[in-house]
């Protein structure tokens, strides 16, 4: 049973047609500016890491510097998430759990090095993030080897 009246057949397949190509053209958008991110992060690291030893502050610079380079390991994670979808693959939940891990560990990397420092309230909010996002990862992943054997998709160099 068709959810569309007859005539509207037509309509309704043109419309997912452009749907499709919409859809696969904003992942082109993704995949390049994700690239583009990934330039722009390593030439911020190395001009943390400049700016580390210039300064002869390595213990600021290197952390600073460690934070420019875990925000490129998230974006590393979703490239390799955009890849598994090109190839066919699903958008795991988990990555995005990952990502929201890195994102709150990068930020107790670099609140030693703050301009201003975080109250105890802040902290004790990044805490609870931090508690709550690795409970989700566990009962996903939990979750995941209950429902049975996942189909892996191979990632760039492993065919």
């Amino acid at each position: 049973m068709s959810r569309f009246p007859d005539p509207m057949a037509a309509l309704n397949a043109l419309t997912i047609r452009s749907m499709v190509w919409l859809n696969g053209f904003a992942h082109l958008i993704i995949g390049l500016a994700l690239a583009v991110t990934v330039l722009m992060f390593t030439w911020l690291f190395f001009d943390d890491v400049y700016e580390a030893l210039r300064s002869h502050n390595l213990v600021h610079g290197f952390l600073h510097a460690l934070g420019t380079l875990m925000v490129l390991w998230i974006v590393s994670a979703l490239i390799t998430s955009e890849i598994r979808y090109l190839r066919g693959g699903k958008l795991e939940v988990t990555t995005f759990i990952e990502v929201a891990m890195v994102v709150v560990l990068r930020r107790f990397i670099v609140m030693p090095v703050q301009e201003v420092v975080p109250s105890i309230k802040e902290v004790a909010l990044w805490i609870g993030a931090a508690v709550l996002l690795g409970l989700m990862y566990l009962l996903v992943r939990w979750g995941q080897r209950m429902s049975g054997p996942e189909e892996v998709m191979p990632v760039a160099g492993d065919e």
